[in-house]
Parts: structure tokens; C-alpha cells; sequence
């Protein structure tokens, strides 16, 4: 892996384009820049590869959406995913075993209806389907007290670690500039651009490209624009190795609980807590692996004698209205925000990546840029994405 690497390599004096956030997001980003010829630019990673929320989270990629721009992104996304291997020569172990989500009331299954009809408008072949047949894919669920489910057998899970990894790797491998364990301190607004003020010297930039996910808010405020999302703690488990025999991520829309096995055999999942405030504080809980492992064992009796091997926590960057905040602020242009994904930054960062070099490279602005700026929330907002999961 050709990473440039802090301790050996000075900072350069100017760049093109500066990104904050070396997570997944901010490496797609870099990588679809410096593969249409941007190489002028530069990734600051506050932490190590992974450190973020990025490597933190369940790995599931679907393209199960309430709203149809959504629906659409993630169409492109998990098609760029199966061809992540080919094209950057890392394997990310992504295996499409399906999404089935579980309803227990008919308020649930109505929404699941909506949903199903919206998702094969758009060429999704997600299904509406009784408990019975959810059995049928999973014939170790408890289905007793369930109303109906959906699935959609093309949707499925990554390990995030080497999704990472590989966005690096393509990037710098094409020029552009990676720093870890370089946090921004400050930023100074300029004629033209930015002087970007890091552990390591001062940098400018003719453009800056804010994808610090849950740390995006303290980096707006450092040229004066505050932003409204917020993070949320976010814990996630995962187990003894078992032999292979789950092949949907599975989730109940009451609880928020959710789980698959990954191709080692782990049982790897989470449950939501309600009641959580905003918190960049990642520590684990009893709380949670108590309430964890009651909810699972409810409908997976078969797991109840299960070890938890590893227990960690990420944060959800949180909007009011579910959706990201993207595009140039007011009165900052040249400064850029990819924040605010909730907990599914993770699996549109192939589709985002994409379409913000498309931009930044002096081709067609795509629709979710205008959809998704911040101004919005001062303007009445937009359609809300409500079907998060976690």
C-alpha cells in the first residue's frame, strides 16, 4: 500500500484541492478526482485509516430507501462496489446475501408496502413476503408476533477496512497526497481560497472539501459557518466464528436491531438505544450488549449460547431530515460540505465520490447537490429519508 506517510513526507506549501476526512467518503472523493487527472491535491487524516466512522460500522450496502433519490444513488453505488476489485485490485469481500427487514404491526408493514412499490419503480427487486417465507430464507428466525417483511436479494455487506483502504491506495497511487494523524486546527479564508492550519505546517488551497463526518461541524465553524447535524453514538458487536449459515443481513424495524454473519463466520450487529444525546464520546456499554443480546435471541433462539468476542462504537453524523448536507455553503465559495449522512454515508461513498469529482472537474452538477444544500433547512427542508436503520 504506497500511502504517504506523515512522519517521512513535509507537507506541501499549495494545493489545488484540500480534503478534511480521511474516511470513506473523503477517499472516494480523492480517488474519482485523481482518476480524472486532479492529482493536485491533498487528504488530512486526523487519526489513522479506519479511525472514524468509517471503520466502525456494520458494512451493509442496500439499496432499500424511502425516497426515490436515494434509491437511485444506491442502484449506482452497489454497482461500483462489484467492480471495486477489478478496478482497484482490493478485495472488499462484498457478497450480496440480501436485506430482509421484519415488521411487527401493520403500521410497519404499510410503510414496508410504500417502500416496496418505490423501490421496483426504480428497478428494485425488493419483495414484500409473509413471515413464513421469511423463514424460508432464514429457517432459523422465530417469526412468531411478526406481521410480514421485505427483502431485496441484491443488496449485501463489505469489510469496510479494505474498502478504505483500497480509495487510498488509488488515490495516492494516482498523485494525490495522504496524511494521517494530521488534524486541522484552523482555517484562514483568503482571496481565491484557504490557508489550512494542520499539526504539521499551513497548506493552501484554492478549494477545501469538508467530509469530516461527525467532526464536520467543528471544521465548518472554523470559517464561520455552523452547521446543524450532530453526532450519535452508535455501538455495534460482533462474535465467535460460526459456520457459515447467514446469508441476508437481517433487521426489525421496531427495535432497530440488525445483523449478518461476515465471510468468517462472525455475527456482527447492533440494536438502537433511544433516548441517546449528542456525543463524540465512543466508549461501549452494558447498556447496550444487555439490550443487544435480549433482542437478538428473540428471534434467533439458535444464537443464545453465542460468545461476543468484541464490542466497539461509531458515530451517526445526524440531520433533521435524514438527508446529507452537500455543495458550497452561503458566502464560502470554494469551501465544500459532504456531511450529515446518518449512518449511510458508508455505502453511498462510491456513488458521492463520484459525482463530486464529476462536478469538481468541470462536469454536470447531479441533482443531490442541489437537493442537499445547507440553505435548506432554512427554506422548509426536503423529502425526508426515514427508513434508517440502527
Amino acid at each position: 500500500m504506497s500511502f504517504v506517510h506523515p512522519t517521512k513526507a513535509p507537507l506541501p506549501h499549495r494545493t489545488d484541492t484540500v480534503i478534511i476526512g480521511g474516511g470513506v467518503i473523503g477517499l472516494s472523493i480523492a480517488y474519482q478526482l485523481a482518476k480524472r487527472g486532479l492529482s493536485d491535491l491533498v487528504v488530512l487524516e486526523k487519526g489513522y485509516l479506519a479511525s472514524g466512522a468509517s471503520g466502525r460500522n456494520g458494512g451493509g450496502i442496500r439499496q432499500q430507501w424511502s425516497t426515490e433519490v436515494n434509491i437511485r444513488l444506491m442502484l449506482e453505488s452497489v454497482a461500483l462496489c462489484k467492480e471495486f476489485a477489478k478496478e482497484l485490485r482490493v478485495n472488499i469481500w462484498f457478497r450480496q446475501g440480501g436485506y430482509l427487514f421484519l415488521s411487527r404491526s401493520e403500521a410497519e408493514t404499510e410503510r414496508l408496502e410504500k417502500n416496496v412499490r418505490l423501490q421496483n419503480r426504480c428497478g428494485v427487486p425488493t419483495r414484500l413476503i409473509s413471515p413464513q417465507e421469511a423463514r424460508e430464507i432464514v429457517p432459523e428466525l422465530e417469526t412468531s408476533g411478526f406481521h410480514a417483511a421485505c427483502y431485496n436479494p441484491t443488496d449485501g455487506v463489505l469489510f469496510p477496512w479494505p474498502f478504505l483502504w483500497g480509495y487510498a491506495q488509488g488515490a495516492t497511487a494516482r498523485g494525490a497526497k495522504l496524511f494521517t494523524f494530521t488534524p486541522v486546527a484552523a482555517i484562514d479564508v483568503e482571496e481565491g481560497g484557504y490557508l489550512v492550519h494542520t499539526s504539521r505546517g499551513s497548506i493552501h488551497a484554492r478549494r477545501v472539501v469538508n467530509a469530516a463526518g461527525a467532526w464536520s461541524p467543528q471544521v465548518a465553524a472554523m470559517v464561520g459557518v455552523a452547521l446543524p447535524d450532530y453526532p450519535v453514538r452508535h455501538e455495534i458487536c460482533s462474535s465467535e466464528p460460526l459456520k457459515p449459515f447467514l446469508k441476508p443481513m437481517v433487521s426489525v424495524l421496531s427495535t432497530g436491531l440488525y445483523f449478518s454473519q461476515s465471510m468468517r463466520g462472525e455475527i456482527i450487529g447492533g440494536v438502537t438505544l433511544h433516548g441517546d444525546r449528542p456525543t463524540l464520546n465512543m466508549g461501549s456499554r452494558l447498556k447496550f450488549l444487555a439490550t443487544y443480546s435480549r433482542q437478538i435471541c428473540k428471534i434467533m433462539p439458535c444464537l443464545s449460547e453465542l460468545k461476543i468476542l468484541r464490542q466497539w462504537a461509531g458515530p451517526y453524523d445526524i440531520t433533521e431530515d435524514g438527508n446529507p448536507i452537500l455543495g458550497e455553503p452561503p458566502g464560502r465559495p470554494g469551501f465544500y460540505l459532504c456531511c450529515g449522512f446518518m449512518g449511510h454515508g458508508f455505502m453511498m461513498a462510491p456513488v458521492i465520490g463520484k459525482y463530486y469529482a464529476e462536478w469538481l472537474t468541470g462536469g454536470p452538477r447531479h441533482e443531490i447537490f442541489d437537493r442537499c444544500l445547507l440553505q435548506r433547512f432554512d427554506q422548509g427542508g426536503i423529502e425526508k429519508e426515514d427508513f434508517i436503520i440502527g
